[in-house]
């Protein structure tokens, strides 16, 4: 009997774990060869922003090369992060069903999540080198080297993966599992290529086949999200449609390489900082006097902090990265579980969605005509409404919270606490500062918080152990990579949506609803919390904001009121299980199993959609400052 329960004759466990034995030297050396260059680009991706702020705003000799340079370099950092995190087994991925079966079970579905992705693997691979090969031939702007030498990014991650995943399987411990997981793998997709031709005529319905069916079984089965994604997208463009691979390959492209979303491992570090430079603690300590002795204090305080970092980075992942390691550690050690507090926090990323410098409301903007000035002012007080809203589930989940352990400050104790937390509590307004003074963009404004944040711990605080910078860059880049290959997949999955026609017919059919305006509000609300749950919100809203923004005006309902409506719903689907990316995102950054999430979600969800309807129906909420 091996460690995963199922039963195999003495010499083929034997052959298993001798080769497993074998193999382990050579994961060990690949994995430290690829922890150190990933380590090593999240260096240079720190110093090459902040050497941008410095050579613009100190020297008015603006670097033109740093940005190209940094988002080729990223690319890298994202397929490397991609690697250490399939070599951690940190990429995020539902286990519900998984960890209730028997153990021979769940050694068969724990190989079938590594053969599943070994399959995508495969598949894309040569694609992704022909992808490269494409690329060879664009110069770029500013640097004027080949684009391939980004685009190479694709395939030697995706053939590192392909390593990691089958020495994940060599030292497996037993065939068997191993052996019956990949025989499903290859049944299953051998039965969709075989099937293409029936399904070719099947038309919209192979959205259903694909992106629900397909994403819910592998979900569902422990196979990795971003994976999930990836194999409906291929099996629908591969199986349904004359598209070429190639496409794929360059949507998955487009996808990890948004420029604002260089400040995710950016923020994941700062936040990885402030714990170790003991700004979270003097944060935490003072908060803590003035919040400790009521019930639900700091989630109050997560929700306020969330509302006030949100919109630094433009990036509702950056956010969650800049808060959870600050309040997390505390919270759990006063009683908080964790599945409450990644509740709490990825509802907290939906109500904060309308902040400013969001990127989806200057998307919005962009791609509607709608003024993005108006749409900043309009976001403020709509979110208010949905904090307020999470701040009764938090008042009745904590009503009986126990405090006789909880000591309540004196006035002379929290002045005290507060001078000593002042540096630390300045960070998030230093650095939105930064951002609105146009000292640097949302991009690059993550490395002044790490310059403010190593200069309080070495001067200040006095607390900076430099033996963990090694491990903080590692786990910085693995998490960037969970994240950033989720985004990528996800974002080839709307492109799929995309070509099918489905975004046509959802318009013209959300135009038909009777009701008039309120009507039309309804079907919005329902239409875009489905689809930020599968397409996120810049895809959805370039999608469909040019179609469905001119038929919310024939109706007379406002432009940023609506902006606000479709926001929150795309919000409240992104961050909602089991699809939405978001909440994924959220379950990563505290490292939290998505699974204890889901008794605890839903009250908050309920409480997003509360705060929606109030929203969509008082208009005040959201124009009312317009005309003052």
């Amino acid at each position: 009997m091996d460690a995963h329960g199922a039963s195999l004759p003495i010499s083929a466990d034997v052959s298993a774990t001798a080769l497993g034995r074998a193999a382990a030297p050579v994961e060990r050396v690949l994995g430290l060869l690829v922890e150190t260059i990933a380590a090593i680009l999240v260096v240079v991706e720190i110093s090459l922003l902040g050497a941008g702020v410095l050579a613009r705003y100190v020297f008015h000799a603006p670097l033109v090369w740093s940005d190209e340079l940094a988002s080729i370099l990223f690319l890298w950092l994202s397929m490397l992060g991609a690697v250490i995190a399939l070599r951690r087994g940190e990429h995020m991925r539902m286990t519900g069903l998984v960890s209730r079966v028997s153990p021979g079970t769940r050694a068969v579905l724990e190989a079938l999540a590594v053969t599943a992705a070994i399959a995508f693997l495969l598949m894309i691979l040569p694609h992704a080198l022909e992808y490269a090969e494409e690329e060879n031939f664009i110069v770029t702007p500013a640097l004027g080297i080949s684009n391939a030498w980004r685009a190479g990014a694709l395939p030697i991650g995706i053939a590192l993966m392909l390593v990691v995943a089958c020495l994940r399987l060599v030292r497996f411990g037993s065939w068997k599992p191993v052996l019956l997981a990949a025989t499903v793998t290859l049944a299953l997709v051998a039965l969709f290529w075989l099937a293409g031709p029936m399904l070719k005529p099947l038309g919209k319905l192979n959205l259903i086949v694909f992106f629900v069916g397909v994403v819910a079984l592998n979900v569902f089965s422990g196979v990795p999200i971003a994976f999930s994604f990836a194999l409906a997208t291929f099996g629908y463009l591969a199986c349904t449609t004359s598209t070429p691979m190639l496409v794929m390959v360059g949507r998955l492209d487009e996808g990890m390489s948004h420029l604002i979303l260089l400040a995710v491992p950016l923020f994941i570090f700062l936040g990885a900082l402030i714990e170790m430079t003991g700004m979270a603690r003097a944060m935490i300590q003072f908060l803590a006097s003035l919040l400790g002795h009521v019930r639900g204090g700091l989630s109050y305080v997560l929700i306020g902090a969330m509302y006030l970092v949100s919109g630094i980075s433009g990036s509702k992942i950056a956010d969650m990265a800049a808060i959870a390691p600050v309040l997390f550690p505390e919270m759990q050690k006063r009683g908080a579980k964790p599945g409450d507090l990644v509740a709490l926090l990825s509802a907290t990323g939906a109500q904060t969605e309308t902040i400013p410098p969001s990127i989806v409301l200057i998307t919005i903007g962009s791609v509607t005509g709608v003024s993005i000035a108006a749409l900043f002012t309009g976001g403020m007080l709509p979110a208010v409404v949905l904090g307020a809203a999470l701040c009764v589930v938090v008042w009745w989940r904590c009503r009986g919270e126990d405090l006789s352990n909880v000591t309540r400050f004196s006035r002379r104790e929290i002045a005290k606490l507060a001078l000593i937390a002042a540096p630390a509590i300045a960070l998030p307004f230093v650095i939105r500062a930064a951002v609105v003074e146009g000292v640097a963009t949302a991009t690059e404004v993550s490395t002044i918080g790490i310059a403010y944040a190593i200069l309080a711990g070495l001067l200040l605080y006095r607390q900076f152990d430099w033996r963990r910078l090694p491990k903080m860059l590692v786990e910085t880049a693995s998490l960037t990579g969970a994240i950033i290959f989720i985004i990528g997949c996800a974002t080839a999955m709307a492109w799929g949506l995309t070509q099918s026609g489905f975004s046509r017919d959802l318009a013209q059919a959300m135009a038909a609803v009777p009701g008039g305006s309120w009507g039309f509000l309804a079907i919005s609300i329902l239409a875009f919390t489905i689809l930020g749950s599968v397409l996120e919100g810049i895809p959805a809203i370039v999608l469909f904001g040019p179609l469905v923004f001119p038929i919310a005006h024939q109706l007379g309902v406002h432009e940023v009121h609506y902006a606000m409506v479709v926001i929150f719903a795309m919000g409240i689907g992104l961050f909602a299980p089991p699809f939405g990316v978001g909440y994924y995102g959220a379950c990563a950054i505290s490292k939290i199993n998505p699974d204890d999430g889901l008794k605890y979600i839903w009250a908050y969800i309920a409480a997003l959609l509360i705060g929606l309807l109030i929203v969509a129906a008082v208009p005040w909420i959201s124009i009312g400052f317009l005309r003052s």
